[in-house]
Parts: structure tokens; sequence; C-alpha cells
């Protein structure tokens, strides 16, 4: 969250980067773009060990700008850590596993080759890859067993010993390689989940799985669903008033998904330069987190990640603007004292209020349909044709102006 990781930078050449040491390297990378990015990295040297150095964060951000279609040989390299991160953010649909996402990234890492699964392997939960096979086969024959069932009844068997059909044709050519490769490299692995799939598995399983990966995500600073939920708490805006006394024991130790920066100009973007206080950046970044974990499925486009970022830096900029009456000393100062959750709660609440009051209205025209049509969204969208560009699409709220702005719209078509 620094200056210096925004600053522009040289171009290097390779060789000149290639010179630098591993952590010049590292704040290299933080300004060069994607493609530039995963070019040098994987040019270089010790490539591995400059793709581990980056957080597990800060590479997901990578594989996303790129396209994991795109990143293969980056996944290839990734640190086992690294790839446990990106199946902790992708696989999940807020308590839900999906065995969908889990098959799609499961084809990268397999792409990857066998030395990139085998250290996958010895980092990922058991009842991870137990559940995930649960969902995708079911097992017969087993070690012991004496012959009761008929290798008919099922579709193949890998060993002679376990039986398999497949309850899914579009993943069973995935899954059938995954089990290849799976004896191959650790068959003691192999057999235990043989046996646990045969055993049948139950949505308590799906439930620990849940619990290992909230764990291991709140290390890294993501908060837990519910407590990511809380955000979107509704306050009365006329009845709001500053409390201070901020404790930041909570807002987590973990490094930032994403390099937080609020939209230059605004009295926000202001008020953060001038408070100077790592700890607010520490806040933010975990207020990002968590309006990123409440979406959800945001994670998985960066064109989302950064319409979160927006939209919590445009309701901190609306709060602000509405406490500090604009004064951009007086906003520092309440930067440092107040906890950012309770301003952006305020900054919702304020245009939630816009989605309150266009329920009335009637849709006459198509301005006023696309209007009230982006108020109407889960979290309410600005509708861009209300700008002095008048482009014909959505952005989020980014100040008082664009409030009012909605707010005169509304009661000139009550």
């Amino acid at each position: 969250m620094s200056d210096k990781n925004h600053a522009v930078a040289v171009k290097l050449s390779e060789a000149d980067f290639h010179a630098l040491s591993l952590q010049q390297k590292t704040q290299y990378l933080k300004t060069c773009s994607g493609k530039e990015k995963m070019g040098l990295i994987l040019a270089d040297p010790n490539a591995k060990r400059l793709a581990a150095s980056l957080e597990s964060q800060e590479f997901f951000w990578l594989i996303k700008e790129v396209g994991e279609a795109d990143a293969v040989e980056l996944l290839r390299i990734a640190s086992a850590e690294q790839c446990v991160f990106i199946l902790d953010i992708e696989l999940w649909e807020g308590w839900t596993f999906s065995e969908d996402r889990a098959c799609h990234w499961l084809t990268y890492f397999i792409e990857g080759g066998e030395p990139r699964m085998h250290e996958l392997l010895k980092h990922l939960d058991f009842e991870l890859l137990q559940l995930l096979l649960s969902r995708e086969i079911v097992v017969g024959g087993g070690i012991g067993d004496q012959g009761n069932d008929d290798l008919a009844d099922y579709d193949h068997t890998f060993d002679g010993v376990f039986m398999v059909t497949f309850k899914n044709p579009q993943h069973s050519q995935l899954i059938g390689s995954f089990l290849s490769m799976l004896i191959k490299l650790d068959n003691p692995l192999y057999t235990a989940l043989m046996e646990g799939v045969k055993g049948d598995v139950d949505l308590e399983m799906e439930e620990q799985c849940q619990r290992f990966r909230t764990g291991r995500l709140q290390d890294l600073g993501f908060p837990p669903l519910d407590e990511a939920l809380s955000i979107y708490a509704r306050v009365h805006p006329d009845h709001f008033e500053l409390e201070g006394g901020k404790e930041l024991v909570s807002a987590g130790e973990g490094g930032h998904l994403l390099p937080v920066s609020a939209d230059e100009g605004t009295l926000f973007a202001r008020a953060l330069n001038r408070a100077g206080s790592e700890v607010v950046h520490q806040e933010l970044n975990y207020l990002v987190n968590s309006a990123l974990v409440a979406e959800g499925e945001a994670f998985h486009e960066p064109e989302s990640m950064l319409a979160v970022m927006h939209r919590v830096c445009g309701y901190l900029n609306i709060a602000l603007e509405k406490v500090a009456a604009g004064d951009e000393e007086v906003a520092a100062r309440i930067l440092v004292e107040e906890e950012l959750k309770r301003l952006f709660q305020l900054g919702y609440s304020i245009v939630l209020q816009l989605k309150f009051a266009g329920r009335d209205v009637e849709s006459e025209d198509y301005a006023t349909a696309k209007l009230l049509a982006g108020l109407k969204t889960k979290r309410p969208r600005y509708y861009r044709g209300l700008d002095e560009d008048g482009i014909d699409g959505y952005r989020e709220f980014r100040d008082t102006g664009d409030v009012q702005r909605v707010a005169e719209f509304i009661q000139a078509h009550h």
C-alpha cells in the first residue's frame, strides 16, 4: 500500500532485471503490467524462487490479470501455498463448494505436470480431495473385498482393486487422469481416498473443508463470510454520529489482495494521503477484503474485483463528504479515529436511500428505466447517462454529487 509501490519506474531490460537482488526484483515487479510481470518471472534464472516471493494474494491477482488459460507455465512454478490460496478463493460460492470450479482448476494443475501435482498433493486437505471425489465418483471393491462387487456394474478400475463409476460424464476424463496420476504419485493417499469415498461422505465434510479454508484466509486478512456480510449493515444517515476510539486489533495482519488506491482528487484520497497512516491503509485493505468475501463471485473476474474496490472507496468518500463537510484536515482526522467499517455503512446507507426513493417511480422512458434498473441491483449502481459524457452504462457511486443527481432525477420523475 506504500506510495513507492505505485511510483512509475524506469523500464529495465531483461538482463538488468536479472542483475537485481530478489527483494529488488519483487519491488520492480509491482510496477509492471500482468503480462510484463509474467514474462520477467518465467525468463528469470531463478523463476521458481521469484514466483514464490510474491504474496499469495498478489500471485492470484497476477493469474487473474493474465488469465488462467495463459498462465499455465506460471502455475507450474507456483508455490504450493499460492496454489492452495487460489483454490481457497476459487472453489467456494459463499458456504457452498463448487465441484465445477474444482475441476476447472484441477485441469490447469494437471497440465502443470506430475511434479506440480506431487507437490500440491502434500499440501491439499485430505477432506477437500475426498469431498471432490465423492461428488464425482461411486466406488466399489476395495482392500479385503471378497468379490461382492461385479466390475460389469462399474465404468472402470485403475488398479484391479477399486472399481469406479463416474457421476458426471463431462468430468470423467479429467477425474480419470487425476486418479491415474494419484496412484502413481501417492498410492497410500489414493487408497485412503477410495476407501473414504466408498464409505460415503455427508455434508459434515463440506463444513469441515470450509472451516479449514476460513482459518487459512483469516491468517491472510480475509474475514469469515458472516463477519464480511456485516459491513452491509444499514445505519440511519440522519442519526449517524462519530464515535472515535478506533481499535484495530481485528483488522487482520495479512497482506493485501489488490493495491487499493482511491480515485485521485476525491476527499477520501486526499484525506488518506494526509493521514499517512499504515494502520488506516491496513484497515482499508481489510475492508476491501471483507467486501470481496461478501460478494463471493467477485473474486472470479478482475473487473468485478476492481468494481468492489471502487465501491468501497466511493462509499467512504460519500460518508466523509457528509461528516467532514469537505474539510480535508477534518476528514484525515476522522479516518485515523473512526472505524472505516462504520463510515462504509454510512456511505452505503446514503446510497440505499436512493434505491428506496426510486421504488415508486414509473419508468416511462429509457433513461429513467435504466437509472431505476441500476438502483434495483443488489448493490445499487450509478447510471452513467447522468454524467457529462452521457455513456449508456453503469459504475459505482463516487461522491455526494452522484447521490444528488440521482435524487433530483427521481424527484423530477415522481
